[in-house]
């Protein structure tokens, strides 16, 4: 369960009776998380539990109750957010999970219409993507300064990198998944699927967790093995604590741009195009469904000497 939830459902029935000018996402906490606990992926909880914070906040600062807002407020906070946010396509994404909040309460019947119903939505080029990926250098340098710090970030930025890997697979990763040339992951949605892996990227997972490959056949088959990427204390890993670390490893690698697991992710995905891998494998690789998501990480395509004209033409001198 996400951390925003911990903190909603924790809150004491107390306060909210107390004061009826208690900031929004607190005084309809139940509501909140009963919307939020409805969506199964805990990254998809998390990503619009923040996005309905932002909009509470909103809220809060004009004295607006959640459950009075009407289109007007939101078109004023869509306005806003485009202008002084750099991505619509956040904006959008923003407003898609407060038009999501709103029809799950009309469903409910807690509210007679959802005031997000016909709400105007920037648009967005689904070609375009602020991430900046890392040059091959920079990636060198990035995993020079991770070998340095500590096994587990060699290991963990090695494998971001070598395989395109989303934050949620990586941390998901489970001893027994590792083996001889694949790593078995739970991609979105909970499918599992396996993935090609490099042979010195075997080898850091398996110096990591001192395990050798032959242990699974002796694990009880109703028994879960342990998380590969845990802290010294043996917890789960967090993906704020990982992207804590890449923006300290990319200091130290003197790399301005900022670096975040997204990035090592986006990184992999240019570099196989600018190799010459297919973009459908690719798409693959990358556990996308549509086509066009990869095609944001091709920066080549733009360029004319790679326009189709360019070698069928060729055909006809």
């Amino acid at each position: 369960m996400p951390s925003e939830l911990v903190e909603i459902t924790s809150e004491t029935s107390e306060l909210v009776e107390a004061s009826s000018t208690l900031p929004n996402f607190v005084k309809y906490r139940d509501l909140i998380a009963s919307w939020a606990l409805s969506y199964t992926s805990e990254n998809t909880q998390q990503a619009y539990l923040n996005d309905l914070k932002i909009f509470c906040t909103f809220l809060d600062e004009a004295g607006i109750d959640l459950l009075q807002v009407r289109r007007t407020h939101l078109d004023i906070f869509s306005r806003i957010h485009e202008k002084y946010t750099n991505s619509n396509a956040s904006v959008a994404r923003r407003l898609a999970a407060i038009s999501a909040f709103y029809r799950f309460l009309l469903l409910d019947e807690v509210i007679e219409k959802s005031p997000a119903e016909y709400i105007r939505r920037p648009p967005v080029d689904p070609d375009f993507t602020a991430t900046e990926a890392l040059t091959q250098r920079e990636a060198l340098r990035l995993l020079d300064a991770a070998t340095e710090h500590s096994l587990r970030a060699q290991t963990l930025v090695d494998l971001l990198l070598s395989t395109g890997l989303r934050i949620s697979e990586a941390l998901s990763i489970r001893e027994s998944d590792i083996s001889e040339g694949r790593l078995l992951i739970t991609r979105k949605g909970g499918k599992k699927s396996a993935v090609y892996l490099p042979e010195h990227t075997l080898r850091n997972l398996r110096e990591l967790t001192q395990t050798t490959g032959r242990e699974v056949e002796n694990l009880e088959n109703k028994r879960v093995s342990a998380l590969v990427f845990i802290t010294r204390t043996g917890r789960p890993w967090q993906r704020s604590n990982v992207d804590g670390l890449l923006r300290k490893l990319a200091l130290t690698a003197s790399i301005r741009k900022t670096v975040s697991a997204h990035v090592l992710r986006h990184t992999h995905a240019t570099l196989a195009l600018e190799m010459g891998v297919a973009l459908h494998h690719l798409q693959d690789s990358l556990g996308h469904k549509d086509p066009r998501t990869t095609r944001r990480y091709d920066h080549a395509r733009s360029r004319l000497e790679n326009s189709s004209a360019r070698a069928v033409g060729a055909l006809f001198e």
